[in-house]
């Protein structure tokens, strides 16, 4: 993957997700056109308890997002 496109994605995630912010994700290939990225972070709940996040984010291989998901 092109670093100016991965650093593109990981600007609006981080926008996105600010709990992810600075994190580098993992890539994963899916298939020979598509690329899995996983970012991992914390944030805090409202009552202080802190909780992970994974972002998982399908990109073509031209650098568009196809697919967003997120857990807690």
């Amino acid at each position: 993957m092109d670093q100016n496109k991965l650093s593109g994605i990981c600007k609006d995630i981080y926008r996105r997700f600010p709990e992810v912010t600075g994190t580098k994700p993992e890539i994963r290939p899916q298939g020979e056109t598509r690329n899995l990225l996983i970012f991992h972070g914390k944030a805090e709940t409202a009552d202080g308890k802190k909780i992970t996040r994974t972002v998982r984010v399908v990109v073509d291989q031209s650098g568009k997002v196809v697919k967003v998901t997120t857990s807690r």
